[in-house]
């Protein structure tokens, strides 16, 4: 069963379409990134979910049902950086926070242990780094136990070592079995973190499933000889080889499936072709991304 499944959900402010129609279904367990640039609809649709935007068409369902309120106080949600008070500890925002959820405080002291807080619990929020301040505001979302949990865009703003910590700590909830739906622009933060991805593009679903299989990468061949031309003809009639272009001194051959570049290096061989350079490469992720979307590089 998934835990969230949308139907057409469809959002226009005046001139601007900021969803299209958008469908796609986030399996329990997962993982599930919304990516997509700024301006793509991910805020919106996150926005939408969580009840604090209506969808002008379309509907959508939570744990299989019409959501209502028993179903949202499943979902523990982070739209944007709390508004926690400076010269309180953090215990004492927990507690507030605790208080404005109508959440026990006997939960406070598991969620400060989960993000790794415990010892500066009783410290000024204003002493926190950057990446300890959003380990609270995900210790806030945690209180009451929620089942699925929604962060838009949790590591903006971060410096790399708060962007770890932050990572790190939603891998270690995926791992309790938590569903977690989030939002990001960073295609590295997807493919480090996710298992499933939907790609958003001006309000349109370009693509969703596995990320594996949604932000293809696959590897490729560098290769090149005394005469890249008549290695390029020989390479073009190889089987499974989809193109090969000659950039500088060297040639950038893709094939339909993953290459052997020992099977390679010998069908050049055997055709009289000795080889001086090869080397097995993977596609770069953000050259995956702007295929995907389209987008020429700049």
């Amino acid at each position: 069963m998934p835990i969230l499944t949308l139907q057409n959900i469809s959002k226009r402010y005046g001139a601007v379409q900021a969803l299209a129609g958008v469908s796609f279904e986030v399996p329990a367990g997962s993982v599930f990134g919304i990516l997509g640039p700024n301006g793509s609809g991910k805020t919106t649709l996150l926005g939408i979910v969580t009840d604090v935007l209506k969808a002008d068409t379309g509907h959508f369902t939570l744990f299989d049902k019409t959501p209502t309120a028993r179903e949202r106080r499943q979902i523990g949600t982070l739209l944007e950086t709390p508004n926690f008070y400076h010269y309180l500890s953090g215990y004492k925002n927990l507690e507030i926070s605790a208080a404005v959820k109508q959440r026990g405080k006997d939960d406070i002291a598991r969620v400060l242990d989960i993000c790794g807080l415990t010892q500066r619990q009783h410290s000024a929020f204003k002493t926190y780094s950057l990446g300890m301040k959003q380990r609270l505001a995900i210790a806030g979302v945690l209180l009451g136990d929620p089942e699925v949990l929604i962060l838009d865009e949790p590591t903006n703003g971060l410096d790399p070592a708060g962007i770890a910590e932050v990572r790190d700590l939603v891998r270690r909830l995926a791992g309790t079995g938590k569903t977690i739906i989030l939002a990001s622009h960073l295609l590295d933060e997807v493919e480090k973190v996710c298992t499933h991805v939907a790609i958003l593009r001006k309000g349109n679903l370009l693509l969703s499933g596995a990320v594996n299989e949604v932000i293809s990468r696959n590897d490729y061949i560098e290769i090149a000889a005394a005469n890249n031309h008549a290695l390029q003809s020989l390479l073009l009639q190889y089987p499974g080889c989809t193109s090969a272009e000659l950039n500088g001194g060297l040639l950038k051959v893709m094939f339909a499936a993953q290459p052997d570049a020992a099977a390679i290096n010998n069908y050049c061989a055997q055709q009289g072709i000795w080889l001086s350079h090869l080397q097995l490469r993977k596609k770069s992720l953000e050259t995956a991304f702007l295929e995907i979307t389209n987008t020429p590089a700049q």
